[in-house]
């Protein structure tokens, strides 16, 4: 009974994480999107192609963190009320936070390359005459 429940947890996390990433890729893309412009002046002006790469896409990763962070205080909240509610006690392993924050990390990265990828190679003309 509980491989199928752990079984079935683990298809549904997994299906979560790639809800998660779709989402945050599309973010990323209507942000690229949104700042066509801006983007052009700033490879007018000099940017680099990895400047505004590193910049969407340390945008993704803090998108990321700050959901993963908020995730881990919601399932910290959760133990708690567990743990009042019942005579169950629920520990927080160190690693299995480490592991939270690092898969975050990772989803950001993964969802907001491509975005990023995009944004860096847009033509600064073409990026200025945009609308």
């Amino acid at each position: 009974l509980f491989t199928i429940v752990n079984a079935a947890g683990f298809i549904i996390g997994i299906f979560s994480v790639l809800v998660g990433g779709f989402g945050i890729a599309n973010i990323m893309f209507v942000s690229v999107k949104e700042r066509t412009n801006i983007i052009g002046i700033q490879k007018s002006l000099g940017a680099k192609n990895y400047f505004i790469l590193l910049q969407f896409l340390i945008e993704s990763i803090i998108l990321c963190l700050m959901g993963g962070i908020v995730g881990l205080f919601l399932v910290y909240l959760g133990t708690l009320a567990v743990g009042a509610a019942t005579e169950i006690e629920i520990v927080l392993d160190m690693t299995n936070i480490i592991r939270g924050i690092a898969m975050s990390v990772t989803i950001g990265i993964i969802s907001g390359i491509v975005p990023a990828y995009g944004a860096s190679r847009l033509n600064p003309v073409d990026a200025i005459r945009s609308n």
